[in-house]
Order: structure tokens, then sequence, then C-alpha cells
């Protein structure tokens, strides 16, 4: 038996499918610019003392991080399970 998911029955399904590329790249795009200033702000926050910033920027950070690992593995997880989808 050969299953797979009808992306013809719905209208505009190649657009959909460049819609959600095209917002997965912005969110890696502003996960990366975030953890840049996070990472520079944890830095110049600490060496100055403040650590209630440095605090902040650290979780800001992790947040980031977790943003671009939950994107990231969205995809791999709908390709593995439209794979294991087609051997059933």
């Amino acid at each position: 038996m050969d299953i797979f998911p009808d992306f013809g029955a719905v209208g505009g399904a190649t657009e959909l499918k460049n819609i959600v590329g095209a917002l997965l790249t912005f969110v890696l795009i502003i996960a990366v610019l975030m953890m840049i200033i996070s990472g520079v702000t944890w830095a110049l926050a600490s060496a100055n003392g403040n650590f209630h910033t440095a605090t902040r920027a650290r979780l800001g950070l992790w947040v980031a991080c977790g943003a671009a690992v939950l994107a990231g593995a969205g995809v791999a997880w709908v390709n593995f399970l439209l794979d294991v989808g087609l051997t059933l």
C-alpha cells in the first residue's frame, strides 16, 4: 500500500510549501541574529558587572538556540514521517 499525503487536493499547495519554507528561513535567520546579539550582550554585561542583564542575555541565547533547534527539527521530523508513511 502506498500512503502519501495528497498535496494536490489543496488549492495552492505549492504556494503553501513556498510560504512555509520562506517562514522557516526567516525563523532561522532571526534566531542566529538573536544568538549573536544575546552573546555580545551577555559578554559586555558580564564584563561590566551588570549580572541582571547578563542573566537576561543568557536566557535570550538559550531561547534563540531552542528556536533554531525546533525549526530545524520540525523539518527533519516531517521528512521522517513522510518516509515512514511510504513504507507502511
